[in-house]
């Protein structure tokens, strides 16, 4: 009995918290109701479309890059039309370089001019394109330039003239048809044309031989050898240093200056054609 008392207080006690709960639900709606503003009257009907919202441009940062290319020196505007001439091989007027990389030629004449006379430069009086030292534009006429060149052409002369003529030399050399020798005071490596026609086998004794020679350093003892090998030399060095001290002048020769032409291509030691043999070797 005492648990069906309890049951039924608790009951009257769920009813009078729902009711409650039901009382605050409906005066907050009340009071948003009264608070809400009322409508405003519409406004007589007019035949004026609304103006159209203000857009600003989302091209901010490119107006920006413009902006800095053409304010940027002269030199530079330069440097970006050659980039492009060089990374393209095509011929461009000056509207479609404005379009290519935003250089204004036509508005700038120091930048007109100053292309007109790069070296790197081909004008022709409307467009401009890319002058390479060697106007060679593939494989055959590049092995045709290198045969001209019995002496050698440095690769740096010849790495501008198309996009891939580096990939074309390695192909000649794998071929047989160039020799790709490095010259170990630049670093730069020399090509030089290998004549078809005369074909060469030299003994693994012999190329041991060749590579162990090592020159003299002092002009006496190269004329020593010579003299003992049958050959007259062609400078007398005792003599001009005997006379060079009679006259109060150092006996030691001053040194001369490297010619850069000779340094280029080669030295006075056999151990800088390593891929001559290599190559001889293998045929």
């Amino acid at each position: 009995m005492a648990l069906q008392e309890k049951l039924d207080r608790f009951n009257k006690q769920q009813e009078k918290c729902q009711s409650m709960l039901s009382n605050i639900a409906a005066k907050s709606s009340s009071s948003r109701a009264a608070a809400a503003p009322k409508p405003a009257s519409a406004p007589p009907f007019s035949g004026a479309r609304p103006s159209a919202p203000v857009k600003f441009s989302n091209d901010t940062e490119r107006l920006q890059h413009i902006n800095s290319i053409r304010k940027s020196p002269v030199g530079a505007r330069m440097k970006r039309v050659i980039d492009i001439l060089f990374q393209t091989r095509q011929a461009f007027t000056p509207e479609q370089i404005n379009e290519a990389c935003y250089v204004d030629v036509n508005g700038n004449r120091d930048v007109f001019e100053g292309l007109r006379k790069n070296p790197k430069v081909y004008y022709d009086g409307k467009r401009f394109s890319y002058k390479a030292k060697h106007d060679v534009k593939n494989k055959n006429e590049l092995l045709v330039l290198i045969r001209k060149f019995i002496e050698g052409i440095a690769v740096i002369d010849l790495k501008d003239a198309y996009p891939n003529v580096m990939e074309d030399l390695q192909a000649l050399k794998a071929a047989g048809q160039i020799w790709l020798l490095s010259n170990f005071d630049s670093q730069e490596d020399i090509a030089f044309p290998n004549d078809p026609r005369v074909p060469i086998k030299v003994d693994d004794d012999l190329k041991e031989l060749f590579r162990s020679i090592e020159l003299p350093r002092d002009m006496l003892d190269i004329e020593k050898d010579l003299q003992k090998n049958g050959m007259k030399p062609a400078t007398n060095t005792a003599k001009r240093r005997a006379a060079a001290q009679v006259q109060g002048f150092s006996a030691k020769p001053k040194p001369k200056q490297k010619n850069k032409e000779f340094s280029k291509k080669a030295k006075l030691t056999n151990a800088h054609l390593p891929d001559l043999f290599q190559n001889l070797k293998n045929s």
